[in-house]
């Protein structure tokens, strides 16, 4: 990471002189400007991490400085420095927006204190407007639509614990939406407006596990050149998200057991513990009994986590889902590459939903917008699906014979009709393995009407007027 930069505004040469000399040993970078319209020209040319502004100042003063800040950058920490006389100022300077104070005079380690604060807590609201803006893109990305009764299960229980502080298990294969879960838990609880922080446990090096989750002290090991905040501190007040939390070595386990249980931190070489208040949300895509059973993962910490259990569907037990999914991805796969409108062709739409995707939503999210970016004309038909197989089939249809002296139209549409329903019911037992409530839920029937119409229609015996070649 690069050095903070940091803008000095005072009209004091000397002031600024000694403040940039101050921070430049404790590794910050410095930009000086003489006057509040200097230090607004220099916000105009640089993006910087924080400023310290005198409040008394010819021309454009600290007050009016920090109002024009606050308009061009509201998230930007601002310190102000002001003499013991002007208290009253600097108070007034802090409910217009002002991070904290600095009394005249000044010491060093008063200085850095202050600014290491402003800028760490500049740093997690910069992180977690970003998150949040991630996690409204994600939520918006179709992933979590569904009318499927998998999916209303789904939304049933992140709706039940959302209130909660329950640490919640989410199973499922890769792909389907397990950090969507954890986000939609987050948003709907009442830690919203907290810090929502994400780790892969699989990305972090065994030997700075410790130090990531847990913080450390300048000095506490070769390179600790200066203090850091963990990843549970950053959560407090907020939730802590740990995917694929079957990566975490055993002797991190303990450690973070531990830390659950007793709601405190230690940071690397620190002598005392702090308070810590957040909520824990567990993701993997194993079986996480079976990793215990092996003796991969403490029994103790598997039962710390596994208080609420949420199994996110394969898309292939809500296929009912994918026309509604695959029209939305289409939809944003367009707009993302600057397309000319798209719509997907019946066929195209009855080939997608009988697809397994091995990856799951994500999967089917990349094939429409391949599909979206390859085809050539405003339909997209089998054709242009990037899917293995000798040649698309046909527009599946039915083959209906009418004897010769039929002329009675209501007879006649009798017969479509049942020769229709027969077709339909057939495929949707296929679809759904000949499982009825399925199946049901698919055509938009009661499982009752269902039964009655199979039996009705003597389904499993056979029957040689229906063809169905789709």
């Amino acid at each position: 990471m690069s050095e903070p930069l940091i803008l000095i505004v005072d009209d004091e040469e000397h002031i600024r002189k000694i403040m940039s000399i101050m921070l430049g040993k404790k590794g910050y970078a410095c930009r000086l400007a003489a006057s509040g319209a200097e230090a607004l020209d220099a916000l105009s040319q640089e993006s910087f991490d924080a400023v310290l502004t005198d409040l008394h100042m010819p021309g454009l003063d600290g007050l009016g400085l920090l109002a024009k800040i606050k308009e061009m950058a509201p998230e930007l920490v601002v310190i102000v420095v002001t003499a013991f006389a002007t208290m009253e100022t600097a108070i007034l300077a802090m409910k217009a927006g002002a991070y904290d104070y600095i009394a005249k005079p000044f010491n060093e380690d008063e200085m850095v204190l202050v600014l290491e604060k402003a800028l760490e807590r500049g740093r997690l609201v910069t992180e977690n407007r970003r998150l949040k803006r991630e996690m409204g893109e994600r939520l918006d990305s179709g992933v979590f639509l569904g009318q499927s009764q998998a999916m209303k299960n789904v939304f049933a229980l992140i709706a039940k614990v959302a209130d909660t502080k329950a640490t919640v298990l989410i199973t499922g294969e890769s792909g389907t939406g397990k950090e969507l879960a954890a986000q939609s838990i987050h948003r709907h609880g009442p830690r919203k407006e907290k810090p929502f922080v994400a780790v892969n446990c699989g990305a972090i090096p065994a030997n700075l596990m410790e130090s990531e989750f847990f913080g450390h002290v300048k000095g506490a090991f070769t390179g600790a050149d200066r203090a850091k905040e963990g990843l549970l501190a950053e959560a407090d007040g907020g939730t802590l998200f740990l995917d694929e939390v079957t990566e975490l070595p055993l002797d991190t386990q303990v450690k973070f057991l531990r830390a659950l249980q007793e709601e405190e931190i230690r940071r690397v070489g620190e002598n005392f513990s702090r308070r810590v208040d957040l909520r824990v949300l567990a993701a993997t895509n194993r079986n996480l009994s079976e990793e215990v059973a092996q003796g991969r993962f403490r029994e103790d910490l598997y039962y710390r986590l596994n208080v609420i259990r949420l199994k996110m569907p394969p898309l292939r037990e809500r296929a009912e889902d994918i026309p509604l999914l695959a029209n939305h991805f289409l939809a944003e796969a367009v707009k993302k590459n600057q397309l000319p409108s798209k719509s997907l062709s019946p066929a195209a739409l009855r080939i997608l939903a009988t697809q397994t995707f091995s990856g799951n939503v994500r999967a089917l999210k990349n094939v429409l917008e391949q599909a979206a970016i390859m085809s050539d004309g405003p339909v997209i038909g089998p054709q242009d699906l990037p899917f293995d197989r000798p040649s698309a089939p046909p527009e599946a249809g039915l083959t209906l014979s009418l004897p010769s002296d039929w002329v009675d139209m209501k007879m006649a549409l009798k017969e479509v009709t049942r020769v229709t329903e027969e077709i339909l019911i057939k495929r949707a037992l296929e679809l759904k393995n000949n499982n009825q409530s399925r199946a049901a839920e698919l055509l938009g029937l009661s499982r009752r009407a269902l039964i009655t119409k199979i039996q009705t229609y003597g389904l499993g015996r056979g029957r040689a007027k229906v063809v169905d070649p789709g």
